[in-house]
């Protein structure tokens, strides 16, 4: 009885018990957000000529940095490959992973990672030489596809074909780069990523014009910032940083006139994400002005689509529209 009586008074120790660091308390002590990015995708990651990031994904690291650091600058950023991403997450040597990874099942139920929300609702397409006069993925019965391994791309080409009753040889490469060099040295009659992705690496070629995204859509891609699972403080405070960016956009609420709104604000809704409610709800480990740094600092989810994916791309809203423009994008009321 009194082994028995041991062990259950040294379980109600360890179940009370105050939790170890988590990764709010690392990246505090760090002083510095890493972030797990692809580095190689214009309009979601990829440094500029001045040696600065750039991009949607970017954007969101520097928008969990001002919540959590009080500065979007203080984000190490961490370039990861298709294979490394996953990994790098499980493994804590990235606290956030927001490179450009579509939200499946397998991968948030057994591959240790929560994700937050959707930051980008994108699909997979084809890109197709203008020359050769395509105007639809269903014209390329029997071609070769380069794509890049290692992604959900393979098995969604193959699905499309198969459904639509078409031949297809796929030719894989190392990623979306070796596919692209493949692609152009004519290896293969189309390239296959998100659709994201081809046009940003078509803006990056010497003659944009020569090359055509075709119009379908071959896939659901749920592009989706993760972290590790079981860490709930952390989970909720990247979760709701994507949902402060929303909100703000729909409350018209940016970078330009956040201080302004703030000193004018007077419906319940602006008062709750400017901090200024009695009882502004907060993720714990946050203060009341978290939310008014992330907008004042990078701005609303509308300032980041235009600056990175709109204006150099020529991408438009479609899907990530908000839900009022006929979107999926909304966030739950801050109450």
């Amino acid at each position: 009885m009194a082994i028995r009586t041991f062990f259950t008074l040294l379980l109600l120790a360890v179940i009370a018990a105050p939790s170890g660091a988590d990764t709010l308390d690392d990246v505090r002590a760090r002083d510095s957000l890493r972030c797990g990015v692809n580095g190689n995708a214009p309009g979601l990651s990829l440094k500029d000529a001045q040696g600065r990031w750039t991009g949607l994904d970017a954007d969101f690291c520097r928008a969990v940095a001002a919540a959590v650091l009080r500065d979007p600058d203080k984000v190490t950023f961490v370039s990861l490959d298709n294979t490394a991403r996953l990994e790098a997450l499980a493994k804590g040597r990235i606290d956030l992973l927001a490179r450009n990874t579509t939200w499946t099942l397998s991968r948030d139920t057994r591959r240790g990672m929560s994700f937050v929300g959707t930051l980008y609702y994108d699909g997979q397409g084809l890109m197709v030489p203008v020359a050769k006069g395509l105007h639809s993925a269903l014209e390329l019965d029997g071609a070769r596809v380069c794509v890049a391994r290692g992604t959900t791309s393979v098995g969604n080409l193959q699905r499309y074909f198969l459904r639509n009753r078409m031949k297809l040889e796929i030719v894989p490469a190392m990623d979306t780069r070796a596919a692209l060099r493949a692609y152009l040295k004519g290896r293969c009659d189309a390239l296959s990523s998100d659709a994201s992705q081809l046009y940003g690496l078509r803006a990056g070629l010497p003659d944009p014009g020569a090359q055509m995204v075709l119009p379908e859509r071959l896939s659901k891609e749920p592009l989706a910032p993760a972290v590790r699972k079981g860490d709930t403080r952390w989970f909720d405070i990247v979760r709701w940083t994507l949902f402060v960016l929303l909100d703000a956009e729909e409350l018209g609420i940016g970078s330009r006139n956040a201080t302004q709104a703030r000193r004018l604000a007077r419906s319940p809704e602006s008062r709750r994400l400017l901090g200024l409610a009695t009882q502004t709800a907060h993720p714990r480990g946050l203060d009341s002005d978290w939310a008014f740094r992330v907008i004042s600092r990078v701005g609303n989810y509308a300032e980041m689509f235009e600056r990175n994916l709109t204006a150099p791309l020529g991408i438009k809203r479609g899907l990530n529209a908000l839900w009022r423009d006929g979107g999926l994008q909304f966030a739950p009321p801050m109450m």
